[in-house]
């Protein structure tokens, strides 16, 4: 094997830990550090991924080792809404896998849990009350509703076309630097200001 070759592997093998060990640090003793519930481990990241025989259900799901909703929801609506609604999909859907309230949250590897969400953090299945997620939030979009403004980078999409707004545009589930898992501050809806004009 030449130096360069070696080099490389090295260098992508120590990034991978740096990531691994900065996402692991951020979530320990957060409300997702479940590591001393004992749940049969005492490791942070397992309930949620495992390097081996992961679940391939959800698309582009990181190695993923919980058990996935399978619960049908009842989406957002509103007469203003220009948005085109579907089902919970990707990373939003891996979100409910917890936050439905009827999948358990120690239902991980082949482990069947019986610990539900429960208070604020039980979303439900009824997400009619709840911020708009899964659909294309793009040009489009920004054409149909003057009170949209483009996204910034700093909140990501998802998706095929990388368009897509999910849990995850507002929320880092491996972070709760800001609160309610927050990417960013909300001090006087900062956050929401960022796509709203109004």
């Amino acid at each position: 094997m030449s130096r360069v070759r070696f080099a490389v592997m090295v260098s992508a093998v120590l990034g991978f830990v740096f990531a691994w060990s900065s996402a692991m640090a951020q979530i320990s003793g957060t409300d997702h550090d479940f590591s001393g519930r004992g749940w049969g481990s005492n490791e942070i990241c397992v309930f949620c991924h495992a390097p081996h025989n992961t679940n391939t259900t959800v698309a582009g799901a990181p190695l993923w080792n919980h058990a996935v909703t399978t619960q049908t929801f009842t989406l957002y609506s509103s007469p203003t809404l220009n948005a085109t609604m579907s089902q919970p999909a990707g990373v939003s859907k891996l979100c409910l896998s917890c936050h439905d309230g009827l999948t358990a949250v120690d239902s991980f590897g082949t482990r069947t849990g019986t610990t539900f969400v429960t208070g604020q953090a039980n979303i439900g299945t009824n997400l009619g009350n709840d911020h708009p997620i899964g659909f294309a939030y793009n040009a489009a979009l920004i054409a149909l509703d003057p009170g949209l403004k483009t996204p910034p980078t700093t909140l990501p999409r998802y998706g095929a076309s990388a368009d897509t707004l999910e849990c995850a545009t507002c929320h880092n589930v491996h972070s709760n630097t800001q609160g309610k898992f927050l990417r960013a501050s909300n001090a006087a809806s900062a956050m929401c200001l960022s796509c709203h004009s109004k």
